[in-house]
C-alpha cells in the first residue's frame, strides 16, 4: 500500500483465529498517545473489539505512555472508540451476535498521517486446526529447502 508505515502487528491473531474479513478502522485518540504509538510503543496481543451501543470499542490494547507527555498521558489501557460506517458497523452486530465471531485488532498503521487498525471479523480455531496449520507450514518449508538444495 502506497502512503502506509505499519507501526504495530498481531502475529498471534492468525494462529488464534481463521479471519473471515478484515475492516479498515480510524480510532479516536488523545495527543500524546499519537506520539508513542509514532515511536511503535503499543501491543495489540490481547486486544479485541465489541459493539456497544452500535458504536465499536476497542478494549486491552496497550499504548505506553509518551516519555515528555508528562500530566497529559492516560491510562495505557483506556477503552479507545474505533470509527466505522454505519453499515460496516451494522454488518458487525450481526456477526457477532448471532454467528458468533469475534473481532480482533491485526494491525496499526500511518496512512496519510493518520493512525489506522485493521480490525478482523475473526472465528477462533481449536487445538486441532492449530496442529494442522503447523504441520503445512512444516512440509512447506522442507520442500522448499529440499528445493534451494538440488539447485
Amino acid at each position: 500500500m502506497a502512503g502506509t508505515k505499519t507501526l504495530a502487528t498481531n502475529r498471534k491473531a492468525r494462529h488464534e483465529y481463521f479471519i473471515e474479513e478484515t475492516y479498515e478502522c480510524g480510532i479516536e485518540l488523545k495527543g500524546t498517545e499519537v506520539k508513542s504509538i509514532r515511536q511503535g510503543k503499543v501491543n495489540l496481543t490481547d486486544g479485541y473489539a465489541s459493539v456497544d451501543n452500535s458504536e465499536v470499542f476497542i478494549k486491552q490494547v496497550h499504548i505506553s505512555p509518551y516519555e515528555q507527555g508528562n500530566r497529559f498521558n492516560v491510562d495505557p489501557l483506556r477503552v479507545r472508540k474505533l470509527l466505522l460506517h454505519k453499515h460496516e458497523i451494522r454488518k458487525l452486530i450481526g456477526a457477532t451476535t448471532v454467528k458468533g465471531y469475534s473481532l480482533i485488532p491485526l494491525s496499526m498503521y500511518l496512512k496519510n498521517g493518520k493512525v489506522k487498525v485493521e480490525l478482523a471479523l475473526a472465528k477462533g480455531k481449536k487445538l486441532h486446526d492449530k496442529r494442522q496449520d503447523l504441520a503445512k507450514k512444516d512440509a512447506q518449508r522442507t520442500i522448499e529447502r529440499e528445493l534451494r538444495g538440488k539447485y
